[in-house]
C-alpha cells in the first residue's frame, strides 16, 4: 500500500519550492505562515494546508490552488488535491455540535465553532447589492425559526455571504442559543468517520442540542449523494425541531443538477436571499473600513482607483488593499494613482511582462524577439538583465513567470541576471540612470 510522507515535512519542502516561484512579497503575505495539516484519504487523496485566518484560505484557493498542487504532486510523485483551512498550531478541528454546557445550555458557545471575531453585522457594509441579504439574516438572528426557515445566502464567492454567516452566529450565541457552524467538507469528513466506525446514530445526536446551524459551502454537497442524504434526515430533524438553518452557496438549489429533488425542495421551503457584485460607493465604503480596521494609512485617491478597478468582490478589494500595504511597507514605494493601475494591472493577472520587455527593447533600440532570444552581445546581455530586473521589482513577478517571459530560460540564469542589476546598482551611476528613464517609460504607458 502507498505510504504518505508526514504532512508537516512535506509543506516545508512546498513552501521550498514556492518560495522559488513566488514573489517575496505575496509568499511573505500569504504563504510564510501557512502549515502542513493532515492528509484526507477516504475518497481522494486530499493534502490539508493550514493558514491564519478565512481570508487566506480563500485568497490561496483562488489564486495559487494549480501551483500549490502542482508542487506538491512533483514532491510525492502523483496527483492529488489540496485543501486550504484555517487552523491554529496548538488547536484541534472544531465538533460538529457542542455537548450542553452545565448550566442546561445558557453559555454561550462561539469560541468552539471558531467564528470570526471580525465578521458581525456591524462591520458589513450594507448596500442595495446586499440589503435584503442583510435584513434577512438580522431577522433569522433576532427570530429565529421564524418566516426564514431555511434561509438561503446565495452569491458568487467573495461577496460576503460567509461574513453574514459569522455574524448571525455571533448574535444567536449572544442570545444563549446553541450554535453548530462548519462547512461542506467538514460536515462531510465527520460523516465519512462516523460511516467507518458504523456510529451515525451517535452523530446524529450531536445535533439534538443544536437552536441553529449554519452551512457554508452548501455546493460542495451537491456530487456527494451518501452525504446528502444524511443531511435531509439531520435537516428534518432540525426544522422539526423549530432550530433554524441558514445555508450559504455560491448556486441556487436547482442549478446544483446532482443534489436530489426532495432536498432541493426542502431548501426552497424557505428564503433565498441573493448578494450581487458591490456598486463603486459600496466598494469605496468597503475600502474604507477596511483600511481603517486594519490601520492602513492609504489615502483617499488611492482607495477609490481600487474601487474603480476591482469590481468583481469584496474578497479582491481586501486583497488589493493588503497587497498595495505590503509593496509599499516592503519595497518603500510611494503608492500614487499611477502606480496603483500598473500595480493592479499586474495584480489582477493582466500580463504586463510585454510592456517591460517592449519598453526595455525600445531603449536599447533592439528588438524583444533579441531579448528573449540567444543573441548575447553586451548591449543586448545588459538589455535583458534589466528587463529581468524591472519585472521582478516594479511587475512582481516570480523567477518562474520572468524565465517564461524570456523565452522559458534557466531558472538559474534569471536570478542570476536579477541579482546583477541588483548588485551593480548601488555604484553604477549610469546603470541607476538607465533604469530610471526605462521605468519613467513604463509609469506613463499605464497613464
Amino acid at each position: 500500500m502507498y505510504s504518505l510522507p508526514p504532512a508537516k515535512e512535506t509543506w516545508e519542502k512546498a513552501l521550498g519550492e514556492l518560495q522559488l516561484q513566488v514573489s517575496k512579497t505575496n509568499y511573505t503575505t500569504w504563504l510564510k505562515d501557512s502549515q502542513g495539516v493532515r492528509w484526507l484519504t477516504d475518497e481522494n487523496e486530499v493534502f490539508v494546508v493550514g493558514v491564519p485566518d478565512t481570508f487566506v484560505a480563500e485568497w490561496l484557493s483562488k489564486r495559487f490552488h494549480s501551483l500549490v498542487k502542482k508542487t506538491l504532486a512533483a514532491i510525492i510523485g502523483r496527483d492529488i488535491e489540496v485543501q486550504f483551512t484555517v487552523w491554529q498550531p496548538t488547536s484541534s478541528p472544531a465538533p460538529l455540535a457542542a455537548e450542553l454546557p452545565s448550566d442546561g445550555g445558557t453559555t454561550t458557545r462561539a469560541r468552539k465553532y471558531k467564528l470570526n471575531p471580525k465578521y458581525t453585522f456591524d462591520k458589513f457594509i450594507v448596500g442595495d447589492c446586499n440589503r435584503l441579504a442583510f435584513a434577512a439574516a438580522e431577522e433569522v438572528s433576532e427570530n429565529p425559526a421564524g418566516v426564514y426557515n431555511p434561509l438561503i445566502i446565495h452569491s458568487d464567492n467573495g461577496q460576503g455571504k460567509t461574513h453574514l454567516l459569522h455574524a448571525i452566529g455571533h448574535a444567536a450565541t449572544r442570545k444563549g442559543l446553541q450554535v453548530a457552524y462548519f462547512g461542506a467538507d467538514q460536515f462531510t469528513n465527520e460523516f465519512v468517520l462516523a460511516l467507518k466506525q458504523n456510529d451515525l446514530e451517535q452523530l446524529r445526536r450531536k445535533f439534538t442540542p443544536v437552536n441553529m446551524l449554519l452551512f457554508d459551502d452548501f455546493q460542495l454537497l451537491d456530487c456527494k449523494k451518501q452525504t446528502q442524504q444524511f443531511f435531509f434526515h439531520t435537516f428534518n430533524e432540525l426544522y422539526n425541531n423549530n432550530c433554524q438553518v441558514v445555508i450559504a452557496a455560491d448556486r441556487l438549489p436547482k442549478e446544483m443538477h446532482l443534489l436530489s429533488n426532495r432536498l432541493k425542495t426542502h431548501l426552497e421551503w424557505g428564503l433565498i436571499a441573493q448578494i450581487q457584485p458591490p456598486d463603486f460607493d459600496t466598494r469605496l465604503a468597503i475600502l474604507r473600513a477596511k483600511s481603517k480596521e486594519k490601520s492602513l494609512p492609504i489615502a483617499e485617491e488611492i482607495l477609490q482607483v481600487i474601487a474603480q478597478r476591482i469590481q468583481d468582490n469584496v474578497c479582491h478589494l481586501e486583497g488589493a488593499l493588503t497587497y498595495l500595504d505590503a509593496r509599499a511597507k516592503l519595497t518603500g514605494l510611494n503608492l500614487t494613482p499611477q502606480i496603483v493601475n500598473k500595480l493592479l494591472t499586474t495584480n489582477n493577472g493582466i500580463d504586463d511582462r510585454k510592456v517591460i520587455l517592449g519598453i526595455t527593447a525600445g531603449y536599447f533600440d533592439c528588438s524583444v524577439e533579441e531579448l528573449i532570444g540567444k543573441k548575447r552581445d553586451r548591449e543586448t546581455t545588459l538589455a535583458r538583465h534589466i528587463a529581468m530586473y524591472l519585472m521582478r521589482e516594479e511587475g512582481n513577478y516570480s523567477f518562474a513567470e520572468i524565465s517564461r517571459a524570456l523565452g522559458n530560460r534557466n531558472h538559474a540564469t534569471v536570478i542570476h541576471g536579477y541579482k546583477k542589476i541588483s548588485g551593480e546598482l548601488r555604484d553604477n551611476s549610469k546603470l541607476k540612470k538607465q533604469i530610471t528613464e526605462i521605468k519613467q517609460k513604463i509609469d506613463n504607458s499605464y497613464q
